[in-house]
């Protein structure tokens, strides 16, 4: 689920899968498309897969791609190690 917080701030939660991975990703681009940044806080991110590695990834490309920025912040270890195998970690230097 992804929530507000204020300020080009929000908060992602629960499972990233790829069951929910392209519902997340239209949520994201339509949430974020009015902020310069979006800082997302993924500490309460369950469970993640490639689908959801893949979904942050979409996020950042689509953000860069109209000159604005995405930063993740507090990325749960198995999202580090999928980055890190997939060599994708430069997605998530910030979480």
């Amino acid at each position: 689920m992804l929530a507000a917080l204020g300020e080009g701030r929000w908060s992602l939660s629960g499972d990233l899968l790829f069951e929910n991975a392209a519902r997340l990703l239209d949520d994201g681009l339509a949430a974020f498309g009015a902020d310069s940044r979006a800082d997302i806080d993924l500490s309460q991110v369950a469970r993640v897969d490639s689908a959801g590695l893949a979904l942050l990834v979409e996020w950042s490309v689509a953000a860069r791609g109209d000159g604005r920025a995405v930063h993740y912040r507090n990325a749960p270890p198995v999202l580090g190690a999928l980055a890190g195998i997939s060599d994708l970690s430069k997605f998530l230097d910030d979480a």
